[in-house]
């Protein structure tokens, strides 16, 4: 398979940390270049990663013929247009998570991915992550019986007025950056959507986002609680319970590149842990996965591994928690129909 040639929009520190790397050792992807408003930034990023080209705005990226797809990871507010902007130029374009600032946001990209034709995803990296491939056959497969309900967390601690994440305009906040991913890991396992949710937020007096806050999904058969920070120590884990026994991703999130992950697999026998099996998986690095299998989706025409569709689903139940923290009610997600 002839390699997907990528450029990179910004340069922001997952794409020059991680996933620009990870894209650099794949076998179906070709990082040609990389843009930034100040071309200074462009040129030393390419300069420090061996990219061969280096731009001085988005739009001249998108205007090279030799750029196949586009990998954005702009400040939440900008993803939505900037990647129809790439869009509207025939780049195939994998898009930060959350992919939108709300779910009429994500419409306006279906509206531009159905108009141009490419391939739009979003870089939700654990999708297709061993080991959540592996929670997922085993709980389709009935190794903990019925599923009954899930349990999350995801913290960090991080109070600079510089991150993005601690800017209201630009999208920042918890539930967008890391309450995220309990929803859409939750999602993938359940294989259903909520059918109404409800939550609790507390703001940043100084920032104006949410720093802080818990929710429960319910699905049609069973729940999942979760709770994050921005403000704590950093922490993650997951764990799903069923009726005959539980799964737990000790690293569900950012599974270490190239290192062993695991899963614990429990049928509850002994309440200290010595019924607990590991199910070990060979070093992998997710960001390149992710890249590859995005490549192939495109050179295949099938779908990316986080369709539009899907996405619209995630950013529903962000939007209704948000409200149910305003409403203090149960919120039902809006849907595409």
């Amino acid at each position: 398979m002839t390699k997907l040639r990528w450029g990179i929009i910004g340069v922001a520190r997952i794409a020059t940390v991680k996933v620009i790397p990870a894209m650099q050792r794949s076998e179906t992807c070709e990082v040609v270049g990389i843009a930034s408003r100040d071309l200074a930034k462009a040129q030393e990023a390419a300069k420090q990663l061996n990219i061969p080209k280096a731009y001085g705005s988005y739009e001249e990226m998108f205007a090279d013929p030799e750029i196949d797809a586009v990998y954005n990871p702009l400040p939440n507010h900008l993803h939505v247009p900037i990647s129809i902007k790439a869009a509207e130029v025939g780049k195939h374009v994998l898009c930060e998570k959350p992919i939108a600032m709300n779910t009429a946001e994500v419409l306006e990209l279906i509206a531009a991915r159905d108009r141009t034709g490419v391939t739009i995803g979003e870089a939700f990296m654990v999708r297709t992550h061993p080991q959540w491939l592996r929670t997922i056959e085993l709980v389709r497969g009935g190794r903990i019986g019925q599923l009954r309900y899930a349990m999350g967390s995801f913290g960090y601690f991080n109070r600079s007025p510089e991150n993005i994440r601690n800017m209201a305009n630009m999208g920042g906040g918890g539930l967008m950056d890391i309450g995220c991913y309990p929803i859409k890991t939750s999602r993938m396992v359940f294989g259903e959507e909520p059918r109404r949710v409800c939550g609790t937020l507390v703001d940043d007096p100084d920032f104006g986002v949410d720093i802080l806050g818990s929710a429960i999904l319910d699905y049609p058969s069973g729940q999942c609680v979760f709770g994050y920070s921005t403000q704590a120590v950093p922490n993650q884990r997951m764990q799903f319970f069923g009726t005959a026994g539980r799964i737990e991703l000790p690293i569900p999130f950012n599974a270490v590149p190239n290192e062993t992950s695991c899963i614990l697999i429990d049928d509850g026998s002994d309440i200290k842990g010595g019924s607990i099996k590991v199910e070990e998986f060979a070093p992998c690095d997710q960001y390149r996965i992710q890249g590859d299998v995005f490549a192939r989706a495109v050179r295949t025409g099938t779908p990316p591994p986080v369709p539009l569709q899907d996405s619209f689903c995630n950013m529903a139940v962000i939007d209704a928690i948000f409200r149910a923290a305003t409403s203090g009610k149960w919120e039902v997600p809006e849907t595409m129909i």
